[in-house]
């Protein structure tokens, strides 16, 4: 087969889609990842083959847009954009990206003659681009659904691009959704899922040597805040504040930035006692093993590689989507959620606190192994391959 995938141009998006898109190569099928000029070398970097359709559009100004209110005000992340209208204010950015894409993604389906269309759910150039060659959309979750609640809105928002393309009739949510959340995690849903594993790619890095074992009695912490913040603003880049309120004779801290981020840190946090270990550009999953507690802003990638290693979670959510996957981990009894007002230095070290202590963060911590063990009975990437074939083919008959 042919398989296209797409995701408008912001790493992490890209991110969830490369194991399947590699379990599709691996297994001898032609594989083309398709996004925004912006995306390109980082598709490359993968090691799977890029095409570019449509124009940039300016992702982190308008996520920068979305960033929660707090006390800090408007100086660290920016004015808020703007409420008017009917709906969640992110289908604007989204509409913008498929509206970016849409054309060069159809053109592009029908000359390489792709068989499917695979995509990351808010990348809706590509159910579209499905619809109007004829093919089925398969569409990949990074995390919860939270797509979900908007999914009665998406047909009107997409109709002009659909019209443009005389499509009459299509699913935004495809043909199937492959889900790698465990289903005590995901919301509920009403709709045709296939399960697979989370199978963890953060990008290109170095994997660490071992880190060793905490002293006896020391508790190891790893606070990390992802890609997506230090890009919108210096000021949101709460890594190094949160790693200063954590560390103590009691914790160990290891922190985990990109080659980039680690300019943003106090050279204070570097040295002296109690100093915090910083690992620059390492695979988040590598750092699992003998680590008790995960401090992070809350972004899917990140929750789910600490959910595939059995560690608990201690959630400072930013960006709506930040606080959509740090509610399911607060329902789910797999951690705890501050607010970035309530983030100050006392109320961390109390949550992180409890969260490690023997007895009271004994349920969280059975928790978050019972939905590891969850993920891990899903089928891998490369096991589904040849039922999402088969359903192509289905589709096709």
């Amino acid at each position: 087969m042919r398989v296209l995938f797409t995701t408008w141009a912001w790493p992490s998006h890209l991110y969830a889609l490369v194991p399947l898109a590699s379990a599709f190569r691996a297994a001898g099928h032609e594989v083309l990842i398709a996004s925004q000029p912006a995306l390109k070398q980082e598709i490359e970097r993968t090691g799977l083959p890029a095409a570019v359709v449509g124009e940039d559009v300016d992702a982190v100004g308008m996520v920068r847009g979305y960033v929660l209110p707090s006390a800090a005000g408007e100086a660290a992340g920016g004015p808020q954009a703007p409420k008017e209208g009917k709906g969640p204010r992110a289908l604007r950015m989204f509409w913008a990206h498929a509206e970016s894409m849409t054309d060069g993604l159809v053109d592009l389906a029908r000359d390489w003659r792709a068989d499917a269309v695979v995509y990351e759910p808010t990348a809706l150039a590509g159910p579209l681009a499905a619809a109007a060659v004829g093919i089925p959309a398969i569409r990949v979750l990074y995390g919860t659904d939270l797509m979900l609640r908007a999914r009665k809105l998406l047909p009107e928002l997409l109709s002009p691009l659909a019209e443009r393309h005389g499509v009459t009739d299509f699913d935004p949510l495809g043909a199937v959704t492959v889900d790698p959340c465990p289903d005590t995690f995901q919301v509920p849903t009403d709709y045709p899922r296939l399960p697979m594993r989370h199978v963890p790619y953060n990008g290109v890095g170095v994997t660490p040597g071992p880190l060793g074992v905490p002293a006896p009695g020391v508790r190891r912490v790893l606070v990390t805040w992802g890609h997506t913040m230090a890009r919108l603003s210096p000021g949101l880049f709460l890594a190094g504040e949160v790693a200063d309120a954590l560390r103590g004779a009691d914790t160990e801290v290891v922190l985990a930035v990109t080659a980039a981020q680690r300019g943003l840190l106090d050279p204070a946090l570097l040295s002296g006692p109690g100093a915090v270990r910083v690992v620059e550009d390492a695979p988040l999953h590598a750092l699992m093993p003998g680590t008790d507690l995960v401090v992070a802003h809350g972004g899917a990638g990140t929750v789910l590689t600490a959910l595939r290693g059995g560690v608990p979670l201690l959630l400072v959510p930013q960006l709506p989507d930040h606080t959509g996957h740090a509610g399911r981990v607060f329902a789910a009894g797999a951690g705890e959620v501050l607010s970035r007002d309530e983030a100050t230095p006392k109320r961390l070290r109390e949550e992180a606190g409890r969260l490690l202590d023997p007895e009271a963060g004994a349920a969280v911590r059975e928790t978050a192994r019972r939905l590891r063990a969850e993920m891990r009975d899903r089928p891998s990437p490369s096991d589904i391959v040849n039922e999402l074939r088969t359903k192509v083919i289905s589709c096709a008959a």
